[in-house]
């Protein structure tokens, strides 16, 4: 499906695949592999941002998927992110998709929203929470049945 499907219907929290529609090049070919590998991969979606204009040229709405988080000793050092405007060339795929009654702890950026963290319900999420500082705009979002059900049979 494309970039601007996932922006309107992927809800925050699914796990997104993206890819270029390349086959993958063998592992010996390490310069290839990782050519490919920076647009074939997987992530959770955790943040969307409307579009923007200004006066000297306009922004399309963008998505960011968590790509991974690096560290050691429960220290997380590096987290990786990627963004992606609804214009991308490349092609998306939802992995999964929230379960109903998870819990979702968001804020609010701006005119976009980003995800903090998913809980598996909403004691979980109040007791992160309650756990990190710094976070006074966060709330705490429920995943619906609706949002859980499958974006399958849509037109992709």
């Amino acid at each position: 499906m494309s970039a601007s499907l996932i922006y309107d219907i992927a809800p925050l929290g699914s796990v997104v695949e993206f890819f270029d529609e390349t086959p993958r090049p063998p592992d010996r070919f390490r310069r290839k592999l990782s050519a490919w590998l920076n647009t074939n991969g997987s992530g959770r979606l955790v943040e969307k941002r409307p579009g923007q204009v200004r006066a000297s040229h306009s922004f399309p709405p963008t998505f960011t998927l968590h790509i991974a988080d690096y560290g050691g000793r429960g220290v997380i050092v590096l987290t990786v992110r990627r963004t992606f405007d609804i214009d991308t060339g490349l092609r998306f795929r939802v992995k999964e998709r929230p379960k109903a009654g998870q819990a979702r702890v968001v804020q609010s950026i701006g005119d976009g929203i980003e995800m903090l963290h998913l809980a598996e319900n909403r004691e979980a999420a109040e007791a992160w929470l309650a756990s990190k500082t710094g976070y006074s705009r966060a709330r705490i979002e429920e995943v619906t049945v609706q949002e859980a059900g499958s974006v399958e049979g849509r037109v992709a």
